[in-house]
């Protein structure tokens, strides 16, 4: 039976694709960083719901023990655990900053860096990286978010050249829009982490902070990324980069069809 670890299993992406592949037969490791949403997890079934919280370099460590004990194997692991920070870059703290590369950035890297090994001694694997429409083109007030989707890309596109020679096959996903709690923890750590009140944003701030849930273009149900994992999972050789909603396939190709001028014109405008 195939395996697979995922990483940000408490709510939205993270949750959906363990309960779709479960439901497909593929035995599913979901992990959670608090222990409330492990226990959580176990209560739907998930018996192998494991706490981590990628920011531990030996949470990884002990996960990825617990795993080879019981499979001696790990066939995928998805670095799916990420948030947003909202705010203009003037107004992000660099300790803000690395708060959301800690998670975003580092604590897949060093994910991957520690699967990697696994993956080689047993001759395969899939590592797949949760990337963004985000890393693709950048919002008007996300640039820590941005930031951090950029260097996922980054990443991602040198490791695949690294792992050419090997049958360890490496896939981003470039998600748009899709339902889950990630504008409500945006909008939280706007209101934890932004100076407001001292901001020439304020009133921009203001306005998305008060602004009632409306509907997003092109948003999809959070099983889209799931049935997505699931054919990366079904693939003998899986595709480098998956576009997920209709608005990545949009934007993705007006960043290849635009001037970098005019394509801020329509982006400062999302």
């Amino acid at each position: 039976m195939t395996n697979i670890v995922i990483t940000g299993c408490s709510t939205g992406i993270g949750l959906e694709t363990a309960k779709y592949l479960k439901d497909q037969g593929v035995k599913v490791y979901p992990t959670a960083r608090e222990q409330k949403d492990v226990e959580m997890l176990i209560s739907l079934g998930f018996e192998n719901a494991i706490k981590l919280d990628v920011r531990e370099a030996n949470e990884i460590a002990q996960v990825i023990k617990r795993v080879m004990k019981l499979d001696n194997k790990i066939d995928v692991w998805f670095n799916n655990a990420g948030y947003g920070q909202a705010g203009a870059i003037e107004d992000i703290p660099t300790d803000i900053l690395r708060e959301q590369f800690d998670t975003n950035v580092f604590g897949l890297h060093e994910s991957t860096r520690q699967i990697i090994p696994i993956m080689r001694k047993q001759g395969y694997g899939k590592i797949i990286q949760h990337s963004s429409v985000l890393g693709l083109v950048s919002l008007f007030g996300r640039g820590a978010y941005n930031a951090s989707k950029y260097a996922i890309e980054g990443l991602t596109d040198t490791l695949r050249l690294e792992l050419q020679n090997t049958d360890i096959y490496v896939s981003l996903l470039n998600t748009g829009p899709v339902t889950s709690n990630f504008r409500n923890t945006a909008m939280r750590k706007l209101k934890d982490n932004i100076d407001i009140e001292n901001s020439v944003f304020k009133e921009h701030y203001q306005k998305n902070l008060s602004a009632k849930k409306s509907s997003v273009p092109f948003n999809e149900e959070a099983d889209s990324v799931a049935k997505v994992v699931y054919k990366i999972i079904l693939s003998s050789k899986p595709k480098p980069r998956y576009y997920i909603t209709k608005a990545t396939y949009l934007l993705g190709y007006l960043k290849r069809l635009l001037s970098t001028s005019l394509l801020d014109k329509i982006l400062v405008r999302i």
